[in-house]
């Protein structure tokens, strides 16, 4: 047993109960951890003098926790029972047992997190032949956001030095031009620095004693094409990037095995963990197809956050270490990725759910504030004042949650009855956060995120706009498809989740309710034989996890993209199949692993289909029009040439050519969003004239025009000329200025390049 499985030994309960039944005298150690002293207690051996180590169990009602202590029987001394494990136990505190049983864990988290690693690695380099790929075709394969992360840490590690490349990245006038702007602030860019320092450590470290980083070669290619240099090795730059992004998600496996064994009280629940993570794998990340995305960098920390929040959920006394530890872990997750403060929102409001419930005390949901607080202070000041945060709903539920924290006597006072308090504390904090995060967007005029009340508004209504549009029209912003439902159920995730969410649900209404009728659950008289489980259960980690799993869920039917937060969890909630609070009744331990291996058989069926086609994807990256585009803006334009065209390319065009663009991916910024909806009327129906006058408006030199967007759509109302006839109603009817163009772009502009997907236009200064 190891110190996760605590309370979940059936010999070790029974013999607490009849310690309880026999009347022995319990001790009431309110200092002590009660996992670590029962691990320490459990198979103490014979004294030799017929005397053995004994303990008591004490639930104390009116604080809902446990406490183990030691009872020696011993007629000398009392301490001694001439063992070596005791001796070490006398001396340290803690076994020999206890030291197997978290190596024990430890290995096996460390080879969950290995194959996952080799998984990640294994999937990419099949899916795009990345280790054979030469310089530029690695740099194409980055596309949209992928491509322009990348270009800045292409940009810090070329530079003379780390300070050099930080000033680049901080006055960057390639990206948005003629703006300069603080990249670093604008799209996040810390992992990208911190893996251009460790890139330029090593390299600088391994040439200083003369130790090879790459191996290269020549591969020919077919169909005519010349040779090109293939590297390999972590001395070269993107196969370095790739590496340290899926090392950091592989030590995410070996967080989600411990995470899954800490939750569940065994061992075999952080495996049902692992398990189902892999049988799910296409819809838990996306790592492996897109490696420098934000969430790839970000995520991993989220999971070690929440093991953390489960942590002082879970114990009665607060610790000062375990709170520093979840406020690094608040940083991390939110210094690479905008999208994490909403994620952090739904955090809170199942945090405050589990307070207005009970599950919480005053002073914990305090302390966990203050370290969102702190947290968010310390992003705001490394974000350079970054006004977007400042106006977040993340931030408006912090504050908002503080007031209604020192008014909650004066609601009590006023609404006499209990679920009224509770469902007027939940209305005060929700119209609170609105109320004040519009508030501070109106003072501070930001509307950055004016998108995502549009997006759930778009959900709920016909309101479409063209910003939108560009938003639902994609796959990972529509609604969740009946295929992925039909997956989880083929798994068996959802069921399963549906069970365990069930059970957590009955007991915490029973012990809602029980609280609403006594008025507090400190007054609880008939406390009944599972009375150790309902203690712990009482410390709402439970309820926790069932609120969050909620809260993703609903989410992910309206945006499809949020299931990457949704399927770990669910996967992640179903360790606690293997939980003794949870199926203690099923009986005694073979049952239930019994019970266990039974669902994970039926789980590996549709699992092990879904793990196999996944090694089955083969592919090898080929984009020879691009590549020939690409290679012609190099040798045919000016160092100082800008470009404007479609949000993907320009990522492109910016990381492997080194030429201004006007517009990119990351599409968030309301400025940003101006220039690129004014970048493409040229896929509008407008007359050729007013799209000239608003590239040179850009200071546009060149435009790339696609053919493909012309035409391609997701679904009926998503080609570009059709979201644009939402807003152009004028021009409805007319052809589409891209099919014109690409049939004759004179007179407005002249064709400078062309193949069978790209067709360069020069935008004539000195036309009309």
């Amino acid at each position: 047993m190891s110190y996760f499985e605590a309370f979940s030994d059936s010999e070790s309960e029974n013999m607490a109960m009849k310690t309880r039944r026999s009347g022995d005298q319990a001790q009431f150690c309110p200092e002590s951890d009660d996992e670590e002293l029962f691990n320490s207690t459990k198979d103490i051996p014979n004294d030799g003098k017929g005397k053995r180590v004994a303990f008591a169990l004490h639930v104390n009602k009116r604080q809902a926790r446990k406490c183990v202590s030691l009872c020696v029987l011993h007629p000398e001394d009392g301490v001694s029972d001439g063992s070596d494990s005791a001796f070490i136990r006398d001396k340290v505190g803690i076994t020999v047992r206890y030291f197997m049983n978290i190596g024990i864990t430890v290995i096996i988290a460390v080879l969950a997190g290995l194959l996952h690693w080799a998984h990640l690695t294994n999937l990419f380099e099949n899916d795009k032949h990345f280790s054979h790929l030469s310089s530029i075709e690695k740099e194409m394969a980055f596309r949209t956001e992928m491509g322009l992360y990348y270009s800045y840490f292409k940009v810090f590690i070329n530079a003379p030095s780390f300070l050099h490349g930080l000033h680049l990245i901080m006055n960057d006038r390639f990206s948005e031009y003629p703006l300069v702007i603080n990249a670093l602030k604008r799209f996040n860019l810390y992992p990208e620095v911190f893996l251009g320092s460790l890139f330029r450590i090593y390299t600088g470290t391994m040439d200083f004693f003369g130790i090879p980083t790459k191996a290269c070669w020549n591969v020919n290619r077919a169909d005519g094409l010349n040779p090109v240099e293939s590297c390999e090795g972590m001395g070269d730059a993107a196969y370095f990037y790739v590496s340290c992004v899926f090392l950091l998600n592989g030590v995410m496996m070996s967080l989600f095995y411990i995470y899954g064994t800490y939750l569940s009280g065994s061992r075999l629940g952080g495996v049902v963990t692992v398990l189902c993570l892999f049988f799910n794998h296409g819809e838990s990340t996306r790592v492996m197809w897109t490696p420098p995305l934000r969430e790839s960098f970000s995520y991993p920390f989220f999971v070690l956050q929440m093991l953390l929040l489960t942590r002082i959920l879970r114990r009665s006394k607060l610790e000062r270490r375990s709170l520093v530890a979840l406020g690094a872990c608040n940083v991390l997750f939110l210094l690479p990725w905008p999208f994490a403060q909403f994620v952090l929102l739904t955090q809170i409001a199942c945090l405050f759910a589990c307070y207005f419930m009970g599950y919480l005390s005053t002073s914990k949901m305090k302390s966990l504030l203050v370290v969102h607080l702190a947290s968010f202070a310390i992003c705001f000041v490394m974000l350079f004042g970054k006004l977007e945060l400042l106006t977040s709903f993340y931030i408006s539920s912090l504050v908002a949650g503080w007031a209604i924290i020192a008014l909650r006597d004066d609601i009590t006072r006023v609404c006499k009855l209990g679920i009224v308090t509770i469902f007027v504390q939940g209305i005060a904090w929700f119209t609170s956060t609105v109320l004040l995060k519009f508030f501070m967007s109106f003072i501070l005029g930001a509307s950055n995120d004016a998108h995502i009340g549009n997006l759930i508004r778009s959900k709920l209504t016909n309101y479409k706009d063209f910003h939108t549009l560009m938003y639902t029209c994609a796959a990972e912003f529509d609604f969740m498809e009946l295929e992925t439902l039909l997956g989880y159920v083929k798994t068996l995730i959802l069921p399963v989740n549906i069970v365990i969410v069930a059970i957590i649900s009955g007991k915490a209404i029973k012990e809602v309710w029980r609280s609403l009728r006594h008025e507090r659950v400190d007054s609880k008289k008939d406390v009944d034989i599972d009375t150790e489980q309902m203690a712990q259960f009482a410390n709402g980690e439970m309820v926790y996890h069932s609120l969050q799993l909620v809260a993703f869920a609903v989410l992910a039917i309206l945006v499809m993209r949020i299931k990457l937060f949704l399927a770990p969890l669910m996967c992640l909630m179903a360790s606690l199949i293997c939980s003794r609070q949870l199926f203690g009744w099923i009986g005694e331990h073979f049952k239930c692993h019994i019970t266990v291996f039974g669902i994970l058989s039926i789980m590996a069926i549709q699992g092990v289909a879904n793990f196999q086609s996944q090694r089955g994807i083969v592919g090898d990256f080929s984009n020879l029009p691009q590549e020939q585009l690409l290679e012609w803006i190099t040798a045919n334009t000016m160092p100082n040439a800008v470009f404007a065209g479609s949000m993907p390319t320009m990522a492109s065009v910016k990381l492997s050519t080194g030429r201004a663009i006007v517009n990119h991916p990351h599409y968030e910024d309301t400025w940003q969003k101006e220039r690129t909806k004014l970048v493409y009327t040229m896929y509008s129906r407008k007359p050729a004239k007013e799209v000239k006058r608003n590239l040179m408006q850009l200071q546009a030199d060149y435009f790339i025009l696609e053919d493909s967007w012309c035409n391609r759509r997701s679904r009926p109302g998503c080609s570009m000329p059709e979201i644009w006839d939402v807003e152009d109603q004028e021009n409805r009817g007319k052809l589409p200025l891209c099919t014109l163009l690409s049939i004759d772009s004179r007179p407005y502009f002249t064709t400078m390049f062309e193949n069978k997907v790209y067709k360069v236009l020069k935008i004539p200064k000195d036309a009309k």
